[in-house]
C-alpha cells in the first residue's frame, strides 16, 4: 500500500532534517581531523579530481572564480535529492531509507579516502555523518508511522499529528544546528594559530630589493587597472575547496629526489633566513581564453629557488643532473611539474614568502608558494608548498597532466583590450582603446591595433619594468558613428608577432587576437 501523501511529505522533510543532522555531524567531527574531510568538501573535491578536462574549462568560462561556489552548490543539492528519497522511502521501508542514508556517509568516506594525501582519519567524518543521518531518520519515521489513540474512539489510532511532528522536527533541526555551529566555531579556532602566525609575521627587508616600478609604467587610462595587481584582485584558479590555512611556525619544506646529495628540511625561520630577492612578476593561468581576466601582476618576496638546489646538491639536466622534472607538492596533495632546467637558466624562479610588500594571503598559498616567470601556473605556480622532489617527465606526471594537459607550457604571447568593454557605446571622436599585452620572460616591444580590419596601427606602451611583466598600451582611435570591432596584437621581445590562429586552453594555453565590437552613437 502506498504511503499516505501527508505522510511521503513528512518523509521527505525527516530525511532533509536527518541530512542536515548528518552534515552538522561531520562538521563537528571535521574540526577535530581536517577541515578538507568534511564531506561536501571531500566529495566536492572528488568530482573535480574526477571531471574532465573540458568540463573543468566549460565551468571556469561559466561561472569564474565562483566555480567551487558552484560546485559546492551542486553537490548539497544532490544530497539533498538524496536525503528526501532516503526519507519517503523509510516510512514504507525504515531499514532501507535508514541504510540509503547511511551508505551516503559511505561515500562520503570513500571521497575523502581517495583524496591526495588522505589517512583514514579522514573517513570519520563523513561516517559520523552517516550514522547520525540514519539515527536522526529513524526516530523522525518512526514517530510518523507510530499510531496513537483516536479520541472518543476506543481502540482505534490515527497518525502522529502535525503538530506534534514538528515539535520533534524543531528538537532534531535545533541540535544540529547547535552541532554545526560548534563544529565551526572549532575548526575556527583550529586555524587561529594560523591565522596569528600570518598576522605576527614581519617579512625581513630583500636583500635584493627590485627596482622601483618605472613611473611610466601604469598610463592610468580609465578602464586599465592598475600596474601591480592588489592581492585582493589577484585572480585565483586552483583545486582547493576550501583554503587551508597553515600554521607557519609548524610548516616545513621537504627537498629530496634523484641526484639530490643533500637531502634538505627547511622552516619558514630557515628560508627568511637566507638572502630575499624581490621581483615583479606576471602571472597567468592556462584556463586563461583569449581577453580573459585569469592574470596578475604583482611583486613577489622570496628565495630564489635554483640557490635552493644548488645547496641540496642538484644539477640542471644540461650540466649532467639526472633529473629535469621539480615535482613541488600542497599540503593539499597538489603536485605540480616543473622544468628543472627552466628553475636553473638563471630566472627569479622563486619560493615566494611576500606578495606587494606583505606576507602571502592565505588564498594565495600562505606561508610560501612557487612562482616562476615564463610558465602557465599549472606548471610552476604551486601554493601551500610542503615538498618539492627531483623527478623525470618519463617517470612521473602530475596532476594536471594526467588530465591531459601538456607537460611543458611556457607563456604565450597575448594581448587584451580593457576598454572599451565589448558592445560599449562610446561617443564619436577620439576614444582612447586601451589594455595590457604579456610574454613573461620575453618581454613586450610593440603593440599594434586595428579597426574594422584596416591597417595596423601602433600603440603607445608603458614604461617596462623588466621581461617578466605585462606592459600597459594605449592608442586613440578617431571614432565614427556606426558598429565597428577593434583588434590587438603584440610582438615579444624577441620579435615573434602574436599568432592570429584563435585555439582553445587545451593543452597548453589559448592562442588568438582578442577583438571587441562597440557601437559608436551618433
Amino acid at each position: 500500500m502506498a504511503a499516505a501523501p501527508a505522510n511521503t511529505a513528512a518523509g521527505a522533510v525527516g530525511g532533509l532534517a536527518a541530512a542536515f543532522a548528518g552534515l552538522a555531524a561531520a562538521e563537528l567531527a571535521a574540526a577535530f581531523v581536517r577541515p578538507e574531510s568534511a564531506p561536501l568538501t571531500a566529495v566536492g573535491a572528488a568530482v573535480v579530481d574526477r571531471t574532465p578536462a573540458a568540463v573543468k574549462e566549460w565551468a571556469v568560462r561559466s561561472f569564474g572564480t565562483s566555480d567551487k561556489l558552484v560546485l559546492t552548490l551542486g553537490v548539497a543539492a544532490a544530497l539533498a535529492l538524496l536525503a528526501a528519497g532516503a526519507g519517503i522511502l523509510a516510512v514504507r521501508r525504515p531499514r532501507a531509507g535508514c541504510a540509503l542514508a547511511a551508505a551516503v556517509g559511505v561515500l562520503g568516506a570513500a571521497a575523502a579516502l581517495s583524496r591526495p594525501g588522505a589517512g583514514w582519519k579522514d573517513a570519520l567524518p563523513s561516517l559520523a555523518g552517516g550514522a547520525a543521518a540514519a539515527g536522526v531518520l529513524y526516530l523522525l519515521v518512526t514517530a510518523v508511522r507510530r499510531p496513537r489513540p483516536a479520541a472518543g474512539r476506543p481502540g482505534a489510532s490515527r497518525p502522529m499529528d502535525r503538530r506534534s511532528f514538528g515539535r520533534l522536527l524543531a528538537v532534531a533541526v535545533g541540535a544540529s544546528a547547535v552541532a554545526g555551529y560548534a563544529g565551526r566555531r572549532l575548526g575556527a579556532h583550529g586555524s587561529a594559530g594560523a591565522t596569528a602566525s600570518r598576522a605576527d609575521l614581519v617579512l625581513p627587508p630583500p636583500a635584493l630589493p627590485a627596482p622601483p616600478v618605472p613611473a611610466g609604467a601604469d598610463l592610468r587610462v580609465p578602464g586599465v587597472g592598475p600596474f601591480l595587481t592588489p592581492a585582493g584582485d589577484f585572480y585565483r584558479v586552483d583545486t582547493a575547496l576550501v583554503v587551508p590555512r597553515v600554521d607557519a611556525a609548524a610548516w616545513r619544506l621537504v627537498i629530496h629526489g634523484d641526484g639530490v646529495t643533500r637531502p634538505l628540511t627547511l622552516t619558514l625561520a630557515d628560508l627568511l633566513a637566507r638572502p630575499l630577492t624581490e621581483h615583479d612578476i606576471t602571472l597567468c593561468c592556462v584556463s586563461n581564453e583569449v581577453g580573459g581576466p585569469y592574470v596578475g601582476n604583482a611583486r613577489w618576496l622570496g628565495v630564489r629557488l635554483a640557490g635552493l638546489l644548488r645547496e641540496a646538491g642538484v644539477r640542471p639536466p644540461s650540466q649532467g643532473g639526472p633529473a629535469d622534472q621539480l615535482v613541488a607538492r600542497s599540503v593539499d596533495g597538489m603536485t605540480i611539474g616543473t622544468p628543472v632546467e627552466t628553475v636553473m637558466d638563471g630566472r627569479d624562479a622563486l619560493l615566494a614568502v611576500g606578495m606587494n610588500g606583505a606576507p602571502l594571503p592565505f588564498a594565495h598559498g600562505f606561508p610560501v608558494r612557487m612562482v616562476v616567470p615564463g610558465l602557465y601556473g599549472y606548471v610552476s605556480a604551486c601554493k601551500w608548498l610542503t615538498e618539492l622532489r627531483l623527478t623525470t617527465f618519463a617517470a612521473y606526471d602530475a596532476y594536471w597532466v594526467r588530465r591531459s594537459w601538456a607537460q611543458q607550457a611556457p607563456v604565450k604571447t597575448q594581448s587584451r583590450i580593457d576598454t572599451p568593454r565589448p558592445f560599449a557605446r562610446p561617443a564619436p571622436g577620439r576614444v582612447m582603446v586601451a589594455g595590457v599585452a604579456w610574454a613573461q620572460h620575453r618581454g613586450i616591444s610593440r603593440v599594434e591595433v586595428r579597426a574594422d580590419g584596416g591597417p595596423w596601427r601602433e600603440a603607445r606602451l608603458g614604461d617596462a619594468d623588466g621581461d617578466d611583466t605585462w606592459r600597459q598600451w594605449v592608442w586613440p582611435w578617431e571614432a565614427v558613428p556606426g558598429e565597428h570591432t577593434l583588434e590587438v596584437r603584440a610582438t615579444d621581445g624577441r620579435g615573434a608577432v602574436q599568432p592570429q590562429e584563435r585555439r582553445g586552453t587545451l593543452p597548453d594555453g589559448a592562442t588568438g587576437w582578442h577583438s571587441v565590437t562597440v557601437s559608436v552613437h551618433a
